[in-house]
């Protein structure tokens, strides 16, 4: 059971939530909204009717157009951020392995699960310096330390380039203001798992079930026994977000239902 929300815990901050209209990002973004925040989100989809016509821009965050776009909305709409939660990420490479992945693939997964966040802080982190204060949470994957190399190569590295990236940018602005930490989802019950799932089982001719179970193999299984419900990660984001984490900085936080067999 999820424990209450109080609808003061972020009354009058201003949140940019990354890819906030499905999955874990929807989910991250009705705990903001829920919690009283001033909110935008942008994705390549539509806006979905839970996101205010306000709170929304339609940006493809894997170019540096589309994060400049989301950049100056946020800024023109909402002033300076508090609060950064960047729940982009995917993979739309092909199964096969390392020698199924052209430049083209991991440029792409590079873009789109690195670059995306990179971009974003360096347009409005400045912003956050110069008041002295924020927070910002990097969505990156347990895939950075358990890849599934039939499948998911490029995006774990870019992953693990996302976590690398983020200990640097803590030690830098950290002793500015600014916190930043990590937060590392293992699977996650998604539209985009089903997707991965879709794929496996097409590159693989076994079905679904088969590619499923291939997962969860190649995760090693998840001895909780099932994934992690976007809401669930959304409060972890959140937790980090908020005053009740005014300490905790410059670290990842696993998500996985126990599935990295160490600590």
């Amino acid at each position: 059971m999820m424990a209450r929300i109080d609808p003061e815990e972020f009354a009058g901050q201003a949140v940019v939530v990354t890819a906030g209209t499905k999955g874990a990002g929807a989910a991250t973004f009705r705990r903001f909204a829920a919690g009283g925040a001033r909110l935008i989100t942008a994705a390549r989809s539509g806006r979905p009717d839970f996101v205010p016509a306000d709170a929304f821009v339609e940006a493809d965050l894997g170019t540096a157009e589309g994060v400049t776009r989301l950049a100056e909305a946020a800024a023109e709409r909402l002033g300076p951020i508090d609060v950064i939660a960047h729940v982009l990420g995917g993979s739309t490479a092909p199964g096969g392995g390392f020698a199924a992945l052209d430049d083209g693939h991991w440029s792409a997964e590079i873009a789109l699960n690195l670059m995306g966040a990179v971009r974003l802080d360096r347009a409005l982190v400045p912003a956050m310096l110069a008041r002295g204060r924020g927070a910002i949470v990097h969505v990156a994957s347990i895939q950075r330390r358990l890849p599934l190399p039939e499948s998911t190569t490029a995006y774990a590295a870019a992953k693990a380039a996302l976590a690398a990236y983020s200990k640097a940018l803590s030690k830098e602005i950290g002793p500015k203001g600014i916190r930043v930490n990590v937060v590392s989802p293992g699977w996650i019950y998604t539209e985009a798992a089903e997707a991965l799932v879709k794929r496996i089982a097409a590159s693989s001719g076994e079905g679904e079930a088969a590619a499923r179970q291939s997962i969860l193999d190649a995760l090693g299984g998840i001895p909780l026994g099932r994934p992690a419900q976007p809401e669930e990660v959304a409060e972890l984001i959140a937790f980090l977000a908020s005053d009740r984490a005014a300490s905790i900085h410059g670290a990842e936080f696993t998500i996985d239902g126990g599935t990295v067999p160490t600590i």
